[in-house]
């Protein structure tokens, strides 16, 4: 196990060189965008560009951008967004937003995915079943964007019950009820995939374990269909469905980039976008390294963690 940890992380970090190389290629060959008059500001953009060595060849540009984040974590500074500001500490002044918003959806969707799941899989080719089955390809299939939409037109907008966007830091509190409040239509909105995919994995999954051999010699030694199915079924389905909600939990950090944006939340979503749009370069890689380290550490994660669900299965072991 240790050892393919080891290789899987060595492989990751060597598939974020090769992705950020790209990136950085590819954005340089663009134009430079000006700087914007900005008084002072523009005299600390113009020597950090010096700095990162913008008026020297590409290959010796990206040495000193990797020697600077290397050695001293300097992402540079915003030059068409939050203009001379650094860009880590923007990052990391947008990423609570991303992640309370995030975690409030899965901690509700995470039951809910459950308890579909396990009520399909227990009325299997029943009535129940086909709707639950339904209800989820719809949702599936359904970008979360139309949800979005749908979500602020009919809760928003008709019923009034929510605010059309997020409360900012100086009307509400974190973790106030004002702030819950106003978070819950881009909650909903990023919630329904995740009930959809729980459902339709622990549905697959329990109905396959139900079927099982084990389960007819567990009722053949006097449990109860309850039990059988709490002490076995639900723990042998698990091995599949956990890694799931493990990799759910990772992603909270990459947030969702449309919804951020329909709803106005000031999360790193919002900034991606909005770095994309007005071409800031310094924000466009360091958050784009961002979410591909997340990406990728969430995959290793998730393999790794069958080898502690299950002992049965040994990463890495030769035939």
């Amino acid at each position: 196990m240790g050892k393919y940890v080891i290789k899987r992380i060595l492989l990751m970090f060597l598939t974020l060189f090769i992705i950020m190389t790209m990136c950085f290629i590819l954005i340089k060959l663009l134009p430079l965008p000006a700087i914007r008059e900005m008084g002072r500001d523009v005299n600390l953009i113009l020597a950090k560009r010096e700095q990162m060595g913008y008026n020297k060849p590409l290959l010796v540009q990206y040495f000193l951008f990797l020697k600077n984040i290397i050695l001293y974590w300097d992402w540079g500074v915003g030059e068409q967004m939050y203009e001379a500001l650094p860009v880590w500490d923007v990052l990391m002044m947008k990423l609570p937003y991303t992640v309370i918003v995030n975690l409030y959806s899965i901690l509700i969707a995470i039951p809910l995915g459950l308890m579909f799941g396990i009520y399909a899989a227990l009325r299997k080719n029943r009535w129940q079943d086909h709707a639950v089955s339904t209800l989820v390809v719809v949702f599936i299939s359904v970008p979360s964007y139309v949800y979005a939409l749908l979500v602020q037109y009919l809760f928003c907008y008709k019923l009034g019950w929510f605010p059309l966007t997020v409360e900012s830091l100086e009307n509400a509190a974190f973790f106030s009820g004002r702030m819950f409040r106003s978070m819950m239509p881009a909650i909903m909105s990023l919630g329904f995939g995740v009930v959809a995919g729980l459902t339709r994995y622990t549905r697959a999954e329990l109905s396959e374990v139900l079927t099982s051999e084990f389960m007819l010699l567990a009722r053949t030694k006097g449990l109860t269909k309850a039990q059988a199915i709490s002490r076995h079924a639900l723990r042998n389905a698990m091995v599949v469905i956990l890694p799931m909600i493990i990799g759910e939990f990772i992603g909270i950090l990459g947030g969702s980039l449309i919804i951020e944006k329909i709803f106005a939340i000031p999360g790193v979503g919002n900034l991606y976008v909005g770095s994309i749009s007005v071409r800031d370069y310094n924000f466009f890689m360091a958050l784009t390294v961002f979410y591909t380290f997340i990406g990728l550490a969430s995959g290793i994660v998730i393999d790794i963690s069958y080898g502690f669900i299950d002992p049965r299965i040994r990463m890495g072991a030769k035939k």
